[in-house]
């Protein structure tokens, strides 16, 4: 009896002991691969694939007729799993469904990515894409023009690419919208903010007013509002954050012209004594980033022209009071006039890289930074409607500047604003 007792007692002992083990690898198993979509994870990825990727990735295959022609698939990635440098001869699309990651095309900088997110990518595009070093990741991967499609891979991301591609920024830690930080991440991918570490709640609350809630007003694209910032920060002298707005442009492919642009234009309204600070620091910028110099010339009179021609650019943007102006200026001062016309405009408003829009904005973003301008705002409110800029555009460039220039001027330009285009 006491025998039969002892072999139940053990027979009970050990299947508790499976059981617990059983529950102790499901529990692991779940902390491993942590429920970051409504999608399968499926299963490691086949011994053909997994060579070229450094990292576990898993593998859920997700459709199964093959007269669809669409196979589409989940995949989910390992903190710091990423796959090779490869390209597809048929393209492909990315649908990010969980976690966060990064994809890089050849020569781009790298692009973080989260649920929500697609991505694009043309034939025969060199890439990678893969797990940030400190969170899981999952993407769908659909399959474009499948008929033709071959997979091309190619060397590794060593380390010290994924290290410099998904270089944690400060401002990932704070609790930050997804579009504050996919917006700061467009201009400054990888950016690691001093700020975020010092000053956190500070950022939290600038990056998710200046880089969600303020972007989604008006109609300005990243471009334009990229050149606006920087005639902004030129008009205030504040060169740090213009040495920032000129690595952010040229992230978002404002041309090395159009920077130029921006500075020779500005002297005529802020001034050079200002001004050349600002040059010195484009051009370091320019070179770092291999861009050689100078650039091609954008001028477009001579020093016989320029003044007809300026003064014709004046009145076709200002109208025939630009005439009476001149007349109406006392004797010692129509040199003034005379400079306006060949100077401001005939030097720099007739040179190319800029089309005439944009240029009349970028002066109302100079004048309305700079402050005490507001006879001068006026004028250029006028000037931006008659060459095509609407009410609507005025106040979404005024808007955008305001996290930087502050509260008193942007109502000043709202006031002008008001006054020359009425509701």
């Amino acid at each position: 009896m006491k025998m039969n007792n002892l072999v139940t007692i053990l027979m009970v002992a050990t299947i508790l002991f499976f059981n617990q083990n059983n529950q102790l690898d499901a529990q692991k198993m779940n902390e491993k691969i942590p429920n970051i979509s409504n999608f399968p994870v499926g299963d490691k990825l086949p011994e053909m694939y997994s060579n070229y990727f450094i990292g576990q990735a898993y593998l859920a295959p997700l459709t199964k007729n093959k007269e669809l022609n669409c196979p589409i698939s989940n995949v989910t990635f390992e903190p710091g799993c990423r796959n090779n440098w490869h390209s597809h001869t048929g393209g492909q699309i990315l649908v990010v469904v969980g976690g966060k990651g990064y994809y890089q095309a050849k020569g781009e900088p790298a692009r973080l990515l989260l649920p929500g997110d697609v991505v694009e990518i043309p034939a025969n595009v060199v890439h990678w894409h893969g797990a940030g070093p400190d969170s899981w990741f999952s993407h769908l991967a659909i399959e474009t023009n499948p008929q033709i499609s071959k997979n091309t891979w190619l060397e590794p991301v060593d380390d010290e690419q994924y290290k410099k591609a998904t270089a944690a920024s400060g401002t990932k830690e704070i609790n930050l919208t997804k579009a504050a930080i996919k917006n700061h991440e467009e201009l400054w991918p990888g950016y690691d903010s001093k700020a975020a570490q010092t000053d956190p709640e500070l950022i939290q609350i600038f990056d998710n007013w200046a880089f969600d809630e303020v972007i989604r007003y008006g109609n300005i694209d990243t471009k334009t509002r990229a050149m606006m910032l920087m005639g902004s920060t030129i008009a205030q002298g504040a060169l740090t954050e213009y040495k920032m707005y000129v690595n952010g442009a040229l992230n978002v492919r404002v041309t090395p012209v159009e920077i130029k642009e921006v500075l020779y234009q500005s002297i005529a309204y802020v001034g050079v004594a200002k001004v050349i600070d600002f040059i010195y620091a484009a051009n370091e910028i320019l070179k770092e980033r291999g861009i050689e110099l100078p650039l091609k010339g954008q001028s477009t009179t001579t020093p016989e022209n320029r003044r007809e021609k300026g003064l014709a650019l004046m009145k076709s943007t200002f109208g025939e009071g630009i005439t009476q102006a001149r007349v109406n200026a006392p004797d010692n001062q129509k040199h003034i006039q005379d400079y306006l016309a060949g100077n401001c405009f005939g030097d720099y408003y007739t040179r190319t890289g800029l089309d005439m829009k944009t240029r009349e904005l970028l002066t109302f973003s100079m004048l309305i930074s700079m402050g005490g301008t507001e006879s001068q705002v006026k004028g250029h409110i006028k000037g931006n409607v008659n060459v095509g800029n609407s009410k609507e555009t005025l106040l979404s460039v005024t808007t955008q500047l305001l996290p930087y220039i502050g509260y008193p001027r942007t109502l000043n330009a709202i006031n002008c604003i008001n006054e020359v285009i009425p509701e």
